[in-house]
């Protein structure tokens, strides 16, 4: 190869740099080598590409090998095998001095890349997809011409969004794994064949068995990855109607409606109702955990505590080892003082920190605030970021905050920090960040919180929201608290209320045990916080204790009534005896009768008899327990039921005893 270089090729510019050095030299061999490996490189590609011929390995392996076992090397694009690429990746010899990627799915997913995209493939999708891990997935998510179609589309929409490449990829898998699966299990061999309506149960079986249906049971392992699967069936199917109408190919066009028609009609009953009840039954009695106060404010200490140490050591000696440990116990404190998601701070940009934020307030806004809020919008820097699904949402710093990050940008090139790295918490001598919640479980950890598994974003933020109850806020100071969480009200309605099992242990439970003690009536126009009634109270209506309760109350009553008519004696006593000094001995006989007639001796209360009072509340439980006094009638029905046990007693004596009964019950509660 060398000499038919030198022969038909001497004009080109790198045989001559090659020829330029002395014959047997370790310069003019390694430049050729470099050129045969490129000839090697540009024929496995156009086989790789088309499917036809025979490829060129850099050693012929001794076994029978398959094109997925090997790759290009990207530094000398030699043809290796995927077991010993790693060791040569080491030893290469045309590999750059700086350092590389560690590890063999690192240089898998390197070397991946170093083969051009095929035909209609840009190169930035390319390099996305050859960041999977080179498994029987990824094999057959590039053979499928509809799984590449699917992941550039969505490529396009959130290719812009690094954080969203490994969502891309994600998704491409899923339908990775559907097709394996179909390939073993159906007739079906590419996903287009998916789309066809009459293969529709075909779809269901293998759907069902790649997301681990069990049949017994009517429940699903994986049920999220069915409900993906079906979300993406209908994705491709509409971008396969739209390639078609182009191409204005009407039967693949009709197809893919009629896929949609049969999906809408049997998916719910086939696939989505047991994947849902799955999902929602997995949830029942799963403890519903939010993080302590004093774990909170524990965490805040510490951070502080480490901010302070961190910041000084970094102001008098700039340090990657010290920069990393401020920048991540900053990162944590953003983030938790804002109970922002981790992923929307940990990916803020250094634009974002230098963008002008100013903090004068206009004149006419400050008359609407308070002298306090005032120093507040002077003491605080606000920012806006990007949130979940595009929206805006703030970001508030504090002085110490700000003066930590203002130390922290001025020291990033001394640091390590890539010029190219845009993020404001940076990583040193990558392009990326600190992921947030790494951070705030390390933090967690190290400051001896217990139950550190509670800290987390999502987790802080219902807190936020369940804590706000204890606050008497308007539905308009709700909304804008909400509001700076990134949530709508009327969908996150559930993190602004105390969890479902505390409403129903301490709210709905007193409504059952007025119901069970028959007490409900008394709580009449009142609402659940007004109600009081514990689980220790009850209602013993057959107790001898309570029977002579009523027994003293029926005394009582009798006292009072004999002291009533004693008074009414002696007054009409007074007026008899004047009236005798200025009337004859006629008028002293007509008020002598009169005297006689209102006069009477008080009558003894007889004490009820158990007997009575079995017999009493056998019949007149229910008024007892609703509270409500007997009508005459009611008391004859009784004294009709039991003519023997109360055969001393009338009516109006069963309602006196009923109506004590209820006193004496009302003055116990």
């Amino acid at each position: 190869m060398a000499r038919h270089l030198e022969r038909a090729h001497k004009n080109e510019k790198e045989v001559a740099q090659a020829g330029s050095f002395p014959k047997g030299s370790k310069q003019r061999r390694l430049h050729l080598e470099h050129l045969r490996n490129r000839g090697n490189f540009a024929h496995n590609s156009e086989v790789l590409n088309t499917g036809v011929g025979k490829l060129v390995p850099r050693k012929q392996p001794k076994d029978d090998s398959k094109p997925r076992d090997f790759d290009h090397c990207i530094y000398c694009q030699g043809y290796f095998t995927k077991k010993v690429m790693w060791r040569h990746m080491m030893i290469c010899k045309f590999k750059p001095s700086g350092p590389t990627k560690p590890g063999k799915t690192r240089v898998q997913a390197l070397c991946a890349f170093a083969v051009p995209p095929p035909p209609g493939v840009k190169a930035e999708f390319w390099k996305v997809l050859n960041h999977m891990i080179q498994d029987d997935v990824y094999f057959a998510v590039k053979s499928d011409v509809w799984i590449m179609e699917y992941g550039v589309h969505l490529h396009n929409k959130h290719g812009y969004d690094v954080g969203k490449h490994e969502y891309i990829r994600q998704k491409m898998r899923e339908l990775g794994r559907l097709l394996i699966c179909s390939r073993k299990t159906t007739p079906l061999k590419t996903i287009e064949d998916h789309m066809k309506p009459e293969n529709f149960m075909h779809v269901v079986q293998a759907v069902q068995l790649v997301a681990g249906f069990v049949s017994e049971s009517s429940t699903y392992k994986r049920p999220s990855l069915a409900l993906k699967i079906g979300h993406s069936l209908v994705k491709i199917s509409l971008l396969l109607e739209a390639r078609a109408s182009m191409q204005n190919n009407q039967p693949a066009a009709k197809d893919a409606r009629r896929f949609r028609s049969v999906y809408e009609a049997r998916w719910n009953e086939l696939i989505s109702a047991a994947s849902l009840r799955t999902m929602h039954e997995s949830k029942w009695n799963v403890p519903q955990l939010i993080p302590f106060t004093k774990d909170v404010q524990k965490l805040h200490s510490y951070l502080d505590m480490q901010q302070e140490q961190f910041y000084n050591e970094l102001s008098s000696e700039p340090s990657k080892n010290t920069w990393v440990h401020l920048t991540k116990i900053t990162l944590t404190q953003v983030m938790m003082f804002n109970r922002r998601r981790t992923g929307e701070v940990s990916k803020m940009p250094l634009s974002t920190y230098f963008a002008p934020n100013p903090v004068d307030l206009q004149e006419d806004v400050g008359m609407a605030l308070s002298e306090l809020e005032k120093k507040l919008c002077q003491h605080f820097r606000r920012l806006e970021i990007r949130g979940k699904r595009g929206r805006k949402v703030p970001v508030l710093l504090t002085p110490e905050m700000q003066r930590s990050l203002d130390l922290l940008v001025a020291k990033r090139l001394e640091c390590g920090i890539l010029k190219e790295n845009g993020y404001l918490f940076a990583r040193p001598s990558v392009l990326t960040c600190y992921r947030g919640s790494d951070c705030i479980r390390d933090f967690a950890k190290v400051c001896g919180i217990a139950n550190y598994t509670s800290l987390t974003s999502t987790k802080l933020r219902k807190q936020t929201g369940t804590l706000s109850q204890v606050l008497n806020l308007s539905n308009t100071e709700l909304d804008q608290l909400a509001n700076f969480l990134g949530h709508d009200v009327r969908v996150h309605r559930q993190f602004y209320r105390l969890p479902e099992g505390t409403l129903q242990l301490a709210k709905i439970s007193k409504v059952l045990l007025a119901l069970e003690q028959g007490r409900l009536a008394e709580f009449k126009g009142k609402g659940l916080d007004d109600i009081t009634i514990g689980p220790e109270e009850s209602v013993n209506l057959d107790s001898d204790h309570e029977a002579q309760e009523n027994v003293d109350s029926d005394t009582e009553v009798q006292r009072e009534s004999d002291t009533q008519v004693q008074k009414r004696t002696q007054s009409v006593l007074r007026l008899n005896e004047r009236e005798s000094s200025s009337d004859g001995d006629d008028r002293r006989k007509s008020v002598q009768k009169k005297k006689s007639k209102t006069i009477h001796k008080p009558q003894k209360r007889r004490p009820w008899e158990t007997e009575e009072i079995a017999a009493v509340e056998k019949h007149m439980r229910n008024f007892i327990l609703t509270c409500n006094v007997p009508r005459k009638c009611d008391c004859d029905k009784c004294l009709k039921s039991e003519p023997v046990a109360l055969k001393n007693r009338d009516w109006k004596a069963l309602k006196f005893y009923i109506k004590n009964r209820i006193t004496a019950l009302k003055r116990k509660m």
